[in-house]
């Protein structure tokens, strides 16, 4: 393996890791945030659906831009962005400035989401198998950063702005530098979106996955936002004890990222996926059911096991089979509208429950993502590898394909 793609891989698991801490340096100040602005509690959904349906439009409009300028160049300037306008969001005082700051970062998170994910595939792709999950693993280790940062920061009642300066100030110019080793995918040429293969790639088979990622997101959205007030409301637990199940379904998430390639490599991406849905339906039969609070931990434990490997293969997977049909450039068409279903699992999946909760019981709501995860299952097959060539303009074609194991780094 060479020494570019070693560099690109660790410049990449590195982007991930930033984009971590800054998502978990928004969500979870978010009290402090409409406290600073002073955004009514009706106003807030708006300001918090706005940032994902953004999003969404950033990364359907990288789909476009990524036909001119390389994905590496889309994420070197949208990293920058979001970390920009997460200190203006914290520096800001007037309505104004906090509705343009969250513009900014939901239009550059969802270029930055798409572009990485672009980028995380071509380089599974040069590597000949997988270690998508291990970008994801970095995510997931800065969002655990982030949001011991923001502890700090709110233990310490610090202004926002002094809490997101260091970060951006140590972070902002580290991307900048790592940037210059981002690894594209190849020349091959791509089939267009109009008509042929590449209409065939976005509007076929590509149905399935953008379904997985949709109920993943549903159920990664109720553990984020429903988790301490279940343990609290519903099982009983403490307001310190209530704040446990999101950081122990992060730590789990992270660990489960971390030796997931290897379970992928050994044992196939079908296998996997199958596993793990069965794991997040489990954890969420092991949530509605729960007696008391440390059983219900132990059903958020199961949650983080099993999900977090669902997202980083769906990615993988459309990657993969665009690259069928029409290379490079038809894989990073893939994977920006799959990108954009990250979205629309996360606008649905609170809502959701919170509404089943309201009507029926919080109990029986935690069901309804039990059952939608597990419809995974169904289009499990779609993660199933195909022989291809590996290499992308970067190395020599390899003949294994992820889930089938090769030796290396």
């Amino acid at each position: 393996m060479t020494d570019v793609l070693r560099r690109g891989r660790v410049s990449l698991a590195f982007a991930f890791l930033v984009q971590g801490v800054a998502f978990a340096l928004l969500v979870t100040r978010i009290p402090a945030i409409q406290e600073r602005y002073g955004v009514s509690d009706a106003l807030l959904p708006v300001f918090l659906a706005a940032v994902p349906i953004l999003a969404g439009i950033g990364s359907v409009t990288t789909e476009r831009l990524v036909k001119r300028v390389p994905p590496s160049r889309v994420l070197r300037w949208s990293q920058p962005v979001v970390l920009l306008a997460l200190l203006g969001v914290g520096a800001g005082g007037q309505m104004a400035v906090l509705a343009g700051a969250l513009a900014a970062f939901g239009l550059a998170v969802g270029a930055l989401d798409a572009s990485m994910n672009m980028l995380g595939v071509s380089l599974q792709r040069a590597y000949g198998r997988s270690i998508m999950l291990s970008f994801h693993a970095a995510y997931s280790l800065g969002g655990i950063a982030g949001a011991s940062l923001a502890w700090v920061g709110a233990h310490g009642e610090l202004a926002l702005w002094v809490s997101y300066l260091p970060v951006v100030l140590v972070l902002l110019p580290a991307a900048l530098a790592g940037s210059r080793w981002y690894v594209d995918g190849g020349d091959r040429p791509a089939a267009e979106d109009t008509g042929g293969d590449g209409a065939a790639v976005g509007l076929r088979w590509l149905v399935p996955l953008c379904l997985v990622m949709t109920v993943a997101y549903i159920g990664d959205s109720t553990v984020s936002n429903w988790s301490a007030k279940y343990l609290q409301d519903v099982l009983g637990g403490s307001e310190e004890l209530a704040t446990v199940p999101y950081n122990v379904y992060m730590v789990t998430t992270l660990l489960g990222r971390t030796i997931g390639d290897v379970g992928v490599r050994r044992f196939g991406a079908v296998a996997v996926v199958r596993a793990g849905t069965l794991v997040a339906a489990v954890g969420f039969a092991v949530v509605a059911g729960a007696p008391g609070a440390w059983v219900g931990m132990l059903g958020f434990t199961l949650l983080g096991l099993g999900l977090c490997v669902l997202v980083p293969q769906t990615f993988a997977a459309a990657g993969r089979r665009a690259d069928e049909h029409g290379g490079p450039r038809a894989s990073d068409a893939a994977v920006a509208r799959l990108n954009v279903f990250n979205y629309v699992g996360f606008l649905i999946g609170s809502p959701l429950v919170g509404a089943l909760g309201d009507v029926w019981s919080y109990r029986g709501a935690m069901l309804v993502p039990m059952v939608l995860v597990l419809v995974t299952l169904v289009c499990a097959r779609s993660f199933a590898p195909q022989p291809d060539r590996y290499g992308g303009g970067h190395e020599r074609p390899h003949t294994a394909d992820v889930g089938r194991g090769s030796n290396g780094l």
